[in-house]
């Protein structure tokens, strides 16, 4: 049988999904077998070409997304998650989502920045294939640690996006924390590093998740060795809830004095809220307080996110019980 074209999914996909043919209606008049046009539609999904939306009526998502966009002002997708699956459940469910809700905003000639993490990692094994031109992914944060030199781990991650996209991949081949905030200052000056913080001055999208330091799914930058003890009563005494693309930020969203930052190969929050487009990708309950940090900081301007974590988000203010 004669190898199938993106065109026959693109065909077939139309047939079946705005004209309402049968699957054997279009096998009769492209010529070919069902079991063939069952495989033409599992590619147009896969692909990207066909993304399905489902709506229930029974579905708290819409209000959901509905108070959260109003009370962050952050474009929001709310992922319907049954309260039996466990974190790493759930995290693969999210992922799924959000590298499908990814996909479509995706163009050419994007500099795409990416921020390692346990999240945007399994993101990364979920994008499906769409082929721009003069892409850039850019690594936003580096990974070198006190055991590893962490860059098989991001890498991986920058790959998967570089192969999803048909983008070039440039990584960040610096420690995620320098030991000496003068250390960073020299690097900085270094021509080979600024070549790399110049392409993430000119994203057009940034992609990270949330880290938090008390998240029972334990985010990567406390878990992978980034971190010694020293460092994390530092950051306890500075009232720390979590970080996005190791730079670390309170409560209220303020990230001023806290002497960590200085040291993190991370984009500034200042630079990060000059990107036009911030997709912010959450997984876990445990996770809100670094959630409501990151939101209270303007750091995402598009949040996807599981349904328990979306009902905490927005519990404050809410009428008793309303999510329950």
């Amino acid at each position: 049988m004669p190898r199938s074209r993106p065109s026959d999914a693109l065909r077939a996909a139309q047939m079946y999904y705005l004209q309402d043919l049968t699957m054997d209606a279009i096998a009769r008049e492209l010529r070919t077998s069902r079991s063939t046009v069952s495989r033409l539609l599992s590619s147009a999904r896969e692909s990207g070409l066909v993304q399905v939306q489902i709506r229930s009526p029974l579905d708290s998502a819409p209000e959901l997304e509905r108070m959260i966009r109003s009370q962050y002002g952050v474009d929001v997708h709310v992922v319907p998650v049954l309260d039996t699956l466990n974190e790493a459940e759930t995290l693969d469910r999210v992922a799924m989502q959000a590298a499908r809700t990814i996909g479509p905003l995706v163009d050419s000639n994007a500099i795409i920045g990416v921020a390692w993490g346990a999240t945007i990692s399994a993101v990364s094994r979920h994008l499906t294939r769409k082929i721009t031109h003069d892409s850039t992914v850019v690594q936003l944060n580096g990974a070198g640690n006190m055991q590893t030199t962490g860059i098989t781990y991001a890498s991986d991650i920058m790959r998967r996006f570089g192969i999803a996209y048909g983008a070039r991949v440039e990584q960040f081949p610096v420690p995620a924390f320098f030991d000496h905030a003068s250390t960073k200052t020299a690097m900085w000056n270094e021509r080979s590093v600024q070549r790399v913080l110049e392409l993430q001055g000119k994203m057009s999208i940034a992609i990270f998740g949330v880290g938090s330091v008390h998240a029972d799914y334990p985010s990567h930058v406390y878990a992978g060795g980034y971190l010694d003890e020293t460092d994390l009563n530092l950051l306890a005494g500075s009232d720390v809830v979590g970080d996005v693309a190791t730079v670390f930020f309170r409560a209220d969203g303020s990230s001023d004095g806290i002497t960590l930052n200085e040291r993190s190969t991370g984009p500034s929050h200042e630079q990060l809220r000059q990107v036009r487009r911030r997709i912010c990708v959450v997984s876990g309950a445990s996770k809100i307080n670094g959630l409501r940090g990151a939101l209270a900081a303007r750091l995402a301007t598009d949040l996807i996110v599981d349904e328990a974590t979306a009902k905490r988000l927005v519990s404050f203010g809410s009428p008793s019980g309303m999510f329950e």
